[in-house]
């Protein structure tokens, strides 16, 4: 909980606490809500430059709308934390993306005030669309609202909803928050926003020269001069209507209202107030600036998009003595290396730049770098066509963000049996973005596509290495996954090493049980055998390295040494890297081994630290020696120490 006192937010829990101060009073709340952001998230860590620039809309919106009656659907949640403390949970945001704590994304679990949970871009307005059209079915007169950012709008399932609302004709209010910032991109964040292109047009000087010409010639026609001027003025305001974002919008069904300053909260509880009663589908577009009202957040929008807890006057969050680098950096470094020595390697990723590691390739190598926006199924498809030509795309994507691009894998990729690298960044648990975010089903959804590779590293010479061989591969697609987490610190070499396709390799030998572990639960398992060793249990390690396709002569030999076998992943267990396992002892006909598979089990798993998830499922060192026992001990029923040692 904040230490600060507040005139005013400490008297409002809930909108209808807001909603008895005067609209005068409304700067000050906003100043509150953004000081008591600020302190908040300086302790906790989280999205931050995005909420800071969304305070005034969010005071606006709950002031004048009656929420939770009327519906607000926020994209994403990076914006919503001032709608939280507004809602209810101020008193908790000191436990936000905490075990058991507040989600750093909306969470209809969590309150009614939200609408619709979110934790990826460009939803929004197909939800609310949803809601606006149940409501109208159950009679209801409630307003619906969907907050977009400028950035979600590169997403194309913004534009269906939109074309969709647009010949419904439901009354629907969508409010775009335009902070110009469309790539989560350190180099270049505004690749392409509705407020830069109009406000180029705008003030091209041709159109001012023509406007200038017009002005100075009509100046010396007196009464008949002003007559001009007025029918200019007319022609000025038709010809912004045709060059202004209303163009696009009015085309699609929207009446369209803007842009407006966003930091102005009593201008936007006015315009609210003005359309929430018109009927068919509206669009406010406001200009916000993220990381308003913090000069740190402002200067590095960027680095302060998303934080771990910071000081609050240098805006600096405390590194870590001898801090190893993040399997994110090896990838962004080992691609630039690949690019050098390969002309036709190019890299994609998807408005993630700085998240997936290939700023280092936008600063090196430029031209090789493509940075598409939120547009997944595009970044795909994109790079299935240069594939075509003989290029090979790496694109580099979080894994939970693939989810939105599978079509265009199996269809573009997969069919046609182009060369197309994925890379997915966040594979497994993420820790603290929660459900959303954790990667947990990419092992699964990749191996069941035909002809697809899959490869997961145990360490970073061995991302190095895959990415190599990846690149190298020319039979179809390949992807390769690792996690949020900062590399083992093992020796890297110069230079790469081709891997064989679907060759393992054991990093422990042993007698009792085989372990089959799959890319950072190697490392685990490995620790979880030493430690079963001192309980008198000899378990080999094997490193699986692909989990397509299976190393089929390795099964064999573990086959023919061993009984008891427990497979170990972060992903979930339903058609996963165990399966594989499975089904291939299936298809050899093996039928005397005794296999349990060990990972993510069929649940959604919320928010915690990645070493407090580890341990709930028991996917760390402990956990798994427990499963090893456990299993040992069920399958021929007595404890694990008396089946080995008679």
């Amino acid at each position: 909980m904040s230490e600060i006192h507040f005139k005013y937010l400490d008297k409002i829990n809930y909108p209808a606490d807001l909603r008895k101060f005067s609209v005068k009073e409304l700067r000050a709340i906003s100043g509150e809500v953004r000081e008591f952001l600020i302190d908040s998230v300086s302790k906790t860590g989280g999205h931050f430059g995005a909420g800071l620039g969304a305070v005034e809309l969010a005071v606006a919106l709950h002031y004048a709308f009656n929420t939770p009656e009327d519906k607000l659907v926020w994209d994403t949640g990076h914006q919503a934390y001032p709608h939280k403390i507004l809602t209810g949970r101020k008193d908790r945001m000191h436990t936000m993306r905490q075990l058991n704590g507040l989600s750093g994304f909306l969470k209809r679990s969590e309150s009614e005030f939200d609408a619709f949970g979110a934790g990826h871009a460009s939803t929004a307005l197909s939800a609310a669309l949803g809601i606006a059209t149940a409501r109208d079915f159950a009679k209801k007169s409630y307003k619906v609202v969907a907050i977009v950012g400028d950035g979600s709008l590169t997403g194309g399932m913004a534009y269906e909803a939109m074309n969709n609302a647009g010949l419904l004709k439901k009354n629907l209010i969508v409010v775009i928050n335009d902070n110009q910032m469309v790539s989560l991109s350190s180099l270049h964040p505004t690749l392409w926003s509705f407020h830069n292109y109009f406000s180029e047009v705008l003030t091209h000087p041709t159109y001012n020269k023509f406007k200038a010409n017009v002005w100075e010639l009509t100046g010396k026609l007196d009464s008949f001069g002003d007559r001009l001027r007025t029918i200019a003025q007319k022609v000025e305001k038709g010809v912004k209507a045709v060059i202004t974002p209303g163009m696009l919008f009015e085309a699609l069904g929207f009446r369209y209202f803007g842009p407006f300053n966003g930091h102005n909260v009593v201008k936007l509880v006015e315009i609210f107030q003005h359309v929430k009663d018109m009927n068919g589908p509206i669009l406010i577009h406001i200009i916000t600036e993220k990381g308003k009202g913090y000069l740190p957040a402002e200067q590095e929008a960027t680095r302060l998009h998303g934080v771990t807890p910071f000081d609050k006057i240098t805006g600096i969050s405390p590194k870590k003595a001898n801090e190893l680098p993040a399997y994110t950096t090896i990838f962004g470094k080992a691609m630039v290396e690949v690019c050098k020595q390969n002309p036709n390697v190019v890299g994609i990723t998807a408005a993630m730049p700085d998240g997936t590691g290939l700023t280092l390739l936008q600063q090196e190598l430029p031209e090789r770098f493509f940075d598409v926006g939120i547009a997944e199924q595009h970044a795909v498809t994109f790079a299935a066509g240069m594939a075509t030509e003989g290029y090979i795309p790496v694109v580099a994507i979080y894994s939970t963000f693939l989810q939105r691009a599978y079509d265009q894998l199996i269809h573009d990729c997969a069919i046609q049996h182009l060369h197309v690298v994925f890379v997915l960044d966040r594979g497994g648990l993420v820790g603290a973005d929660g459900a959303t975010h954790h990667g947990v089903l990419d092992l699964a959804y990749l191996r069941c596509v035909q002809g697809m590779v899959v490869m997961a590293p145990k360490d970073e010479q061995e991302l190095r290495d895959m990415l190599y061989t990846a690149v190298e591969y020319k039979q179809g697609p390949i992807a390769l996954r690792y996690p949020r987490a900062n590399a083992l610190g093992v020796p890297v070499r110069e230079g790469f090493k081709l891997l064989e396709i679907g060759k393992s390799e054991t990093v422990r030998s042993g007698k009792d049980v085989a372990i089959l572990a799959i890319g950072n639960m190697v490392p685990n398992a490995v620790a979880a055998a030493e430690n079963l060793a001192k309980d008198g249990i000899e378990a080999e390690v094997v490193n699986a390295r692909f989990v397509k396709p299976v190393d089929e002569a390795m099964i064999q030999s573990i086959a023919s040494r061993f009984d008891s076998v427990v497979t170990v992943e972060d992903g979930t267990v339903q058609g996963g890297f165990g399966s594989a396992v499975l089904e291939t002892l299936s298809k050899l006909g093996i039928t005397h081994v005794s296999v349990k598979a060990h990972g993510i089990p069929d649940q959604f798993i919320e928010h915690g630290t990645p070493n407090e998830l580890h341990s709930m499922l028991r996917l760390n060192s402990v956990g798994i020696g427990e499963v090893v026992k456990e299993f040992l001990s069920s399958k021929h029923g007595k404890s694990a120490l008396e089946l080995i040692t008679t």
